[in-house]
């Protein structure tokens, strides 16, 4: 039976804070389901929260737009990441050839239209 506790709960009187765009350690990567595919997911360190985040989205340039994509692994048939993807944009930004090679990489952030934080790569 569920906590028949939570029905005697109020409306809290304190604002979220959203965190602001700034850079941005990586600390830890992994590669976690999401849908029917698999993302790679970045703890980040931001300097205006004690606690890591994760981010799993960037904003990057494609064509001549700027788009905001999740950091999806697609494989071509060689079983790489495949080239174009904005998992690669963003290894590429970075001067990454692995996805491990992310961590200890300081990028910067931006929102995207949510308010979510994700990485700038462009």
């Amino acid at each position: 039976m569920e906590n028949q506790e939570e029905l005697n709960l109020g409306i809290g009187t304190k604002e979220t804070v959203a965190l602001k765009p700034a850079k941005v350690k990586i600390e830890k990567v992994s590669i976690e389901p999401a849908g029917k595919g698999k993302k790679v997911v970045c703890e980040v360190k931001h300097p205006d929260k004690e606690e890591t985040i994760k981010i799993s989205e960037l904003r990057y340039i494609k064509g001549t737009e700027v788009v905001v994509s999740g950091t999806w692994i697609n494989e071509d048939e060689d079983g790489l990441i495949r080239k174009g993807s904005a998992l690669a944009n963003l290894l590429n930004f970075l001067g990454c050839k692995t996805i491990k090679e992310l961590v200890g990489k300081e990028p910067n952030t931006e929102l995207d239209a949510k308010g979510y934080l994700c990485f700038k790569a462009y």
